[in-house]
């Protein structure tokens, strides 16, 4: 039972776990970890849905790393509650569960999103908080710092361990995605821009990720699959960079030991643009939320059935590796010099 005072303040948690009660022995259910605050606890939780096999392709669905961008954790909750209904008795659903998984971390900073402020508990900006230095000089402040948790980006002192809620985001990529022969994530962010972007690695350099060939086929693939999908794909380092992604850091690290096992792991960030929102209501800019969510109901209600088709075509892609992952050494040559040309301009 979460306490009232928790509850008014982060209805999120409420609907999290009563999606959960939904699913009933259909999830594998695991807390990542409990955060503290004065008085009162906090789960982190992971809702898994399909086969148990480490080694199955895996999906991952993650919202809530920054506490003002509420939207994020309720446009995951508003799929994982679709797929819910769809195990009620979409038979195709139930047939790609058996051979793939669907992991669902919807709150990752939840003391953030109960206190209506971008950081955790401790004044810590979860992006920023990886022990990984970007290549050049990242804008200051939003780049990532460690002065002090007064300002915004702050990434922690560097004599601290990372934050709990970085090692529970850590913790569940070991567990549910690490050994998976392929695997995409899509963590969900908003309040940059004013078109909603899917980034991918890097977010320290401005240098191509290894596996950027891929990543382009998966495009062309998506581009082929919905010609007017909305979204503008590309790495996060064409808009900025920073210190300390987590998700850098964990790409990094996969694909030192890429080479010992073959798999693949791809990790993406929706950042919905809420400048378009703001533009349709300027007054929200007065409210604390106002630049990271869209206030009014009916729009919010758009926001949340937006970004259905993306979480379920890379449900399929990982199914589906032979259509963009499995390619000839002559045609992967072909894609690379396609993306160095699209996206880095050489």
């Amino acid at each position: 039972m979460i306490p009232i005072e928790i509850e008014k303040k982060l209805p999120e948690l409420a609907n999290i776990e009563r999606v959960i009660d939904s699913l009933g022995d259909q999830a594998h259910v695991e807390i990542l970890e409990t955060i503290r605050y004065k008085d009162l606890e906090f789960p982190i939780h992971a809702i898994v849905l399909g086969t148990q096999d480490p080694e199955a392709p895996s999906v991952g669905y993650y919202g809530g790393v920054h506490g003002l961008e509420r939207i994020g954790s309720k446009v995951v909750i508003a799929y994982l509650e679709t797929i819910s209904q769809l195990l009620t008795w979409d038979d195709t659903l139930h047939d790609r569960l058996k051979e793939t998984r669907m992991v669902f971390v919807p709150l990752l900073n939840p003391v953030g999103t109960f206190l209506k402020r971008r950081a955790n508990g401790n004044g810590v900006d979860l992006m920023r908080n990886a022990p990984i230095l970007a290549k050049g000089v990242p804008l200051f402040p939003m780049g990532g710092h460690r002065l002090s948790p007064k300002l915004p980006w702050f990434r922690g002192y560097l004599k601290n361990e990372i934050e709990l809620e970085s090692k529970a985001l850590l913790n569940a990529f070991q567990k549910f995605h690490a050994q998976s022969q392929q695997s995409i994530t899509i963590d969900v962010h908003s309040g940059f821009g004013a078109i909603d972007r899917l980034w991918f690695p890097y977010a320290k350099t401005v240098e191509p990720f290894p596996e950027y060939p891929e990543m382009y086929s998966l495009k062309t693939l998506f581009d082929r699959s919905y010609a007017n999908h909305f979204y503008r794909i590309e790495p996060q380092a064409r808009q900025y960079t920073t210190h300390g992604d987590l998700w850098d850091y964990i790409y990094d690290s996969y694909f030192e030991k890429k080479n010992e096992v073959g798999n693949y792991f791809l990790p993406l960030t929706l950042e919905m643009g809420s400048w378009m929102w703001i533009k349709k209501n300027p007054r929200q800019i007065f409210n604390v939320l106002g630049p990271f969510n869209p206030i009014l109901p009916h729009r919010r209600q758009r926001i949340l059935r937006r970004h259905i088709t993306l979480f379920d075509f890379v449900h399929r892609a990982v199914h589906s590796p032979e259509s963009w992952l499995k390619m000839s050494f002559e045609h992967k040559k072909a894609l690379e010099q396609e993306a160095l040309e699209y996206w880095y301009g050489r």
